[in-house]
């Protein structure tokens, strides 16, 4: 692919966002629209509203307070103000330390499941029935149970994060050809060196297919899941600009959750493209 090629899709991309901010700019200047905040509404919060002016921020005033997020992410001026570095950690933390339980648990297990028809027969009930139920539904006995906010979160992201795993590396590794196992059989390879050297290699691509599909979800879920602990995180942070009626940190919010989920997912697709073409 030539340079040409390579610089089509970023110029379509920079057209595409200087439209997408050109029709912000235009919708947050109309006056008297139907985004205008009700004036009783914004008595009873407590709200500043000039008169026929957009309830919605503009982008430069995102910008603006955007850069001052970037400028200081890590101030700490008490529990209900820290910066948006600080928050972004905290929720980073928990998803990492869920995630990882939750590889430690389902590849072992995704791996009993594939190579034994009897264990694969015998848990695929439970699996169906436990995988449709929302993460967030565990909140409540997370909360009863454990009794901490923080463990209640990184178990919820454990839950979310497990079935993906699970049900893929189950599947990648009942999809190895049975030739080259039969190979392993027949020069008396155990059973341990087979899952290691011969099923992990041609499962490795299905197995990081999961783990990137999981990481997706756990992301997704600790913003859903510290609304509802409150205390820390970007999810918290996102409530409680909500209440202090800030609009903006709410949007730049959204924008820094977008961007932190992008960068969990490369990694994860960057790892499957070399396990899937090493070369």
């Amino acid at each position: 692919m030539d340079r040409a090629e390579r610089l089509r899709p970023l110029l379509l991309s920079l057209v595409v966002l200087g439209a997408f901010l050109l029709a912000w700019h235009a919708a947050t200047r109309a006056t008297g629209g139907a985004t205008d905040l009700d004036p009783e509404y914004a008595a009873l919060m407590g709200a500043q509203v000039t008169a026929g002016a957009s309830a919605m921020p503009g982008p430069r005033e995102v910008a603006a307070e955007l850069w001052s997020h970037v400028r200081d992410p890590f101030y700490d001026a008490g529990p209900n103000d820290k910066g948006i570095g600080i928050q972004l950690g905290y929720s980073i933390a928990r998803v990492l330390f869920g995630y990882a339980v939750a590889v430690l648990v389902a590849i072992p297990l995704g791996f009993l499941i594939g190579m034994s028809p009897l264990v694969s027969r015998a848990l695929d009930p439970y699996i169906q029935i436990l995988k449709p139920v929302s993460p967030l539904a565990w909140m409540p006995l997370a909360l009863y149970t454990i009794k901490d906010s923080n463990a209640s979160a990184v178990f919820v992201i454990f839950i979310c994060s497990v079935w993906p795993m699970l049900v893929n590396t189950a599947f990648g590794v009942a999809a190895v050809r049975r030739e080259w196992l039969n190979v392993a059989r027949t020069l008396e390879v155990p059973a341990w060196k087979r899952a290691l050297t011969v099923i992990l290699p041609a499962a490795a691509p299905t197995i990081l297919t999961g783990m990137r599909i999981s990481i997706g979800i756990a992301w997704l879920v600790i913003v859903a899941a510290e609304m509802l602990v409150g205390g820390t995180g970007i999810g918290y942070f996102v409530w409680n600009e909500w209440n202090n009626l800030s609009i903006v940190n709410v949007i730049i919010a959204i924008l820094f959750i977008g961007v932190v989920g992008m960068l969990l997912d490369q990694m994860l697709a960057a790892a499957t493209r070399w396990v899937t073409f090493p070369e």
